[in-house]
């Protein structure tokens, strides 16, 4: 059966802070009304931020599953139902008085609460005997909370004489890992009159179980008030509260990965925790603010939990935080997954256990549990994933890289920067530049020639990782490249363009990349290519420049200056008969025609290169061409279709020289005729 509770009016807090507010914990009892029936009745309390439920019987379990749902104190709109964890492991040595009790949900301001427990098979019967509701006012107590800001994590100056004499921390030799930042429990607040008790301590610390608490719901800026809330829940006194002498946990990460100092008694000490029920002599709890049975916890906070494990264990001598250990179980249960442990026995733990691993709970979630397999990784190395992303600097060819000296390595890794002492840059095998754990960018300089690339990334255990070597080639020699030549070609001609052929030659002593023209247009070609195909304009020098690079970024230059020229049939001389043809089809709108056996057309003119430009037909003839007077081909003009302007002959000479090209009429049976448009020539 739900029951309900109302709050009396509060106000929100301000916007721009907030009044000092001591931390209040209420509980409601359930009293019966009927046989089968007891209700909450209505009833006016103060605000209240986490909430939980107690019953009688600390090591009692409470049979089906608790839920709430609050009201806003800011909007008056009532959350969905929640499900508390009931199943929050009781201390080891439970007191007279002691209550069982569920883990704790942060629910945020609220005013209102509504409370019911949902059998196995769905139903919500009568609520059971002795069930408390217990609504938590973490209060507003630090000055940073005045403030509306968050705490900063600050380094914790340890607490020293709280160990017994029989206790000592681990040897300087056996290499104790840095600290991370904790909160203490003087800056988040803690009331030290809630636990007046002295501390108890183990005799070591072989392991760590990592909860879940509080609900996932909330701002890092609350965390402080969460743990405050948590504390108060845990050591609120017997007969209604939970009666514990302290926080259950030693220590707490939220969701940012700030952590928090729990349990007193110093926290580089084997204090005795209640977090893993029969497990508590012989390990360490950490509590992650948040539910995890779906979602997954951040990486910071996961994060912070490896960095806190890994220091923790180092400081009782263990190397290994992902390896295994044999802890004593200190009472008769079974875990989550149904192992039997008997009080007395030895079981084998991963060093970095779930709760669920040792008592049975869903805690730490399922998808917590499911990242412990990263936390293992981070917390004892080495770095994870750790791979070159790139060189700047220098252009790969294959796999190989090639720079002409100054190069940035960059890398990237999985495993957080804070659990990293340093990255290594490597050449050939030799340190020549360092970076802290936070960096991924190195540059660095090579001598000539050839040279092995890598990085390494020491984790802060002490364990190395090396990226596999890079083969880099530092290379200052330019490539050569030759003056850069222009021959005509086959095509079609018009006043405007000429089609010609680029050839060239480039090399390198050890990898071209490519070569290209950078005028009069632009184009880049392979290494390999030697020549293209381009189109000229006629009647105005142009420099045609070229660039041949290697793959280290050296390049060399090569230009030179060529004028396409057109020579019209009338600058020929003639022999012959010979008709003017007009058509704009023609270059300059004429041209010359001819069927007499003998007519010849000859055109003198210095230059590298000459194309013969001519109509075609179905109909066209034969002509037999000469260059310097020597007969060097006889070229057929017949064509399928009707062509214009068409560059049919081409000549190219190694150098410039003075030439005439003499083209003669063969007279062929049946079209003797034949269609001069000129003659092209590059000077």
């Amino acid at each position: 059966m739900a029951t309900y509770a109302s709050a009396s009016d509060s106000s929100v807090p301000p916007a721009e802070g907030q009044e000092k507010r001591p931390v209040r914990v209420y509980h409601l009892a359930l009293k019966g009304t009927e046989p089968g029936e007891r209700e909450l009745p209505r009833t006016e309390t103060k605000q209240f931020s986490l909430v939980g439920v107690t019953w009688t019987g600390a090591a009692r379990k409470l049979e089906g599953t608790a839920q709430v749902r609050t009201r806003s104190l800011e909007t008056g709109a009532w959350s969905p139902w929640r499900d508390l964890e009931v199943d929050l492991s009781p201390p080891d040595e439970p007191e007279a008085g002691m209550r069982g009790a569920s883990a704790p949900m942060w629910v945020g301001p609220s005013d209102g609460i509504e409370v019911q427990v949902v059998h196995e098979d769905g139903s919500t019967g009568a609520l059971p005997k002795g069930l408390d509701v217990s609504m938590v006012d973490p209060g507003v107590v630090t000055e940073a909370e005045t403030r509306m800001s968050p705490p900063q994590p600050a380094a914790f100056a340890v607490q020293p004489g709280l160990a017994p004499a029989s206790y000592t921390s681990a040897s300087a030799e056996t290499g104790v890992l840095p600290q991370p930042p904790v909160t203490t429990r003087a800056e988040w607040g803690a009331d030290e009159s809630r636990s007046p008790d002295p501390s108890d301590y183990n005799t070591d610390v072989k392991s760590v179980f990592v909860h879940h608490t509080a609900g996932a719901d909330y701002d890092c800026s609350e965390s402080p008030a969460i743990v405050r809330g948590i504390y108060a829940y845990h050591t609120d006194p017997a007969p209604q509260g939970n009666g514990w002498n302290d926080l259950g946990y030693h220590f707490l990460v939220d969701k940012c990965g700030q952590i928090f100092e729990g349990r007193k008694g110093g926290i580089d000490k084997p204090v005795l925790g209640a977090h893993t029920y029969g497990f508590n002599r012989e390990s360490t709890g950490i509590s992650v603010l948040g539910n995890y049975v779906s979602g997954s916890a951040s990486d910071a906070a996961l994060e912070s939990v490896a960095r806190l494990a890994a220091w923790k264990l180092s400081l009782h001598g263990v190397t290994d935080p992902a390896g295994t250990v044999e802890l004593t179980a200190g009472a008769t249960q079974k875990n989550y997954f149904g192992t039997s442990f008997t009080a007395g026995q030895k079981y084998v733990f991963n060093r970095i256990s779930g709760h669920r691993d040792g008592f049975n709970s869903e805690c730490p979630g399922n998808s917590l549990y499911a990242q412990l397999p990263t936390v293992r990784s981070w917390a004892a190395g080495p770095v994870q994933d750790l791979k070159v992303t790139s060189l700047t600097g220098a252009t790969a060819k294959g796999t190989t890289y090639y720079t002409k000296g100054a190069v940035t390595v960059r890398w990237s890794s999985s495993t957080p920067a804070s659990l990293i002492t340093r990255y290594e840059i490597l050449v050939d095998g030799a340190v020549v530049a360092t970076t802290s754990g936070a960096g991924s960018a190195k540059a660095v300089s090579l001598a000539a020639g050839d040279h092995t690339v890598a990085v390494r990334a020491v984790h802060q255990s002490g364990k190395a990782v090396e990226t596999a070597p890079t083969t880099v080639v530092a290379d200052t020699t330019l490539p050569t490249l030759t003056t850069p030549k222009l021959a005509l070609r086959i095509g079609t001609v018009s006043t405007t363009a000429v089609p010609v052929t680029l050839s060239w030659k480039a090399t390198d002593d050890k990898a071209l990349l490519n070569t290209k023209l950078l005028s009069p247009a632009t184009a880049t070609f392979s290494a390999a290519a030697t020549l293209s195909n381009r189109t000229a304009k006629p009647g105005a020098a142009a420099t045609w420049s070229m660039r041949a690079q290697d793959y280290a970024g050296n390049y060399r230059d090569a230009s030179a200056a060529y004028t396409p020229v057109i020579l019209q049939e009338t600058s020929a001389v003639k022999t012959g008969t010979w008709t003017t043809r007009s058509s704009t089809s023609y270059l300059g709108g004429t041209s010359y025609s001819s069927g007499s056996k003998g007519a010849s057309l000859s055109w003198t003119f210095t230059g590298r290169s000459a194309s013969w430009v001519v109509s075609r037909a179905s109909t066209s003839g034969q002509v037999y061409v000469y260059v310097d007077g020597v007969k060097v081909s006889t070229v057929d003009l017949k064509s399928s279709s009707t062509l214009y302007r068409q560059a049919i002959w081409t000549k190219t000479w190694s150098t410039s020289a003075k030439h005439t090209v003499k083209i003669v009429v063969v007279g062929t049976t049946g079209r003797p005729t034949i269609t001069t448009d000129g003659l092209v020539y590059i000077k």
